[in-house]
């Protein structure tokens, strides 16, 4: 879920109720707050507890709640952890620090020492594009065997995945997630559990829909909806050509469906006018709408 900001990078409190009922409207499993499209390292540890408490009280428990506890200090990792689990959060995720490059012994031993202090159930995050560090299987063993439930993978790298796949087949209680939505299709096919695609903020049915879809082998629907998807990726997140271009443009649609503001943190900046009003043409040829009741697959 993306943070939805206000210009003075202060919360929006009321695009994030709307966003979330949207979500929830729209069929989602879960939520997981703080990750890359929700700007996570960008945003001060007040602003962070804040998203937490607001959150975990709109949602309630209808679903659960996933906060990504990922920072470069051990001891601030630990805070939001801490504070998760009281406001009501029902899991973690945490992927490498980031700005030091690591090895696979300092990453396990983290994990370790790391695990031993979370108070509630945990997954790893694998997003080499941020933590210059690809985590191997063997860490993946190694954090499982430390108590992880489950491993968030955002590589990008379809090999990497399918050998997380082939190593933990057998693992039923280990969860496999799905962080590129290009691979949802293929990977929930192939026995991953479910998936985290960004895209979800804007038209959760659509992802819900293919999701279940995959669960029942129905290769027409798949194709039909997995289409849609690679749609929006050729068309909404290119938008823009920079690296942060998916982020920008699911604001953006946020924005223009009248969901939330935005708003985007230091250092990202949003699409411009231009770039905007391509985007909205883009979502009125998708059939959108420009509200999320609106919204249709």
């Amino acid at each position: 879920m993306v943070t939805p900001l206000l210009e003075s990078e202060t919360l929006d409190s009321t695009g994030l109720k709307n966003l979330i009922e949207h979500l929830l409207e729209g069929g989602v499993h879960g939520i997981f707050l703080l990750g890359t499209n929700g700007e996570g390292p960008s945003l001060g540890l007040g602003l962070k507890k804040q998203l937490i408490r607001e959150a975990c009280n709109i949602v309630n428990h209808r679903v659960p709640v996933l906060v990504s506890i990922t920072d470069t200090s051990f001891e601030a990792t630990l805070e939001i952890a801490n504070y998760a689990q009281k406001a009501g959060a029902d899991a973690l995720v945490v992927a490498p620090p980031f700005y030091f490059p690591l090895s696979e012994d300092e990453i396990i031993n983290y994990f370790r020492e790391l695990a031993a202090l979370l108070p509630l159930p945990f997954l790893v995050y694998n997003i080499p594009s941020c933590t210059k560090l690809n985590l191997s299987v063997t860490t993946i063993k190694k954090a499982k065997d430390f108590g992880a439930i489950g491993v968030k993978d955002s590589s990008g790298d379809r090999e990497s995945l399918d050998a997380i796949l082939k190593e933990f087949k057998d693992s039923p209680d280990f969860s496999i997630i799905v962080g590129d939505e290009l691979f949802l299709a293929d990977t929930i096919s192939s026995g991953a559990h479910g998936a985290v695609p960004g895209g979800a903020n804007f038209i959760p049915r659509l992802f819900v829909a293919l999701y279940h879809a995959c669960l029942n082998k129905d290769e027409h629907r798949i194709n039909e909806l997995n289409n849609k998807v690679i749609n929006i990726d050729k068309t909404i997140y290119n938008v823009d050509n920079s690296p942060t271009r998916s982020i920008k443009a699911i604001k953006c649609a946020l924005s223009v469906m009248d969901i939330c503001c935005g708003h985007i943190a230091q250092p990202l900046r949003p699409l411009d006018k231009a770039q905007r009003a391509k985007l909205k043409d883009s979502l009125s040829k998708f059939n959108y709408g420009n509200h999320y009741n609106a919204i249709k697959t």
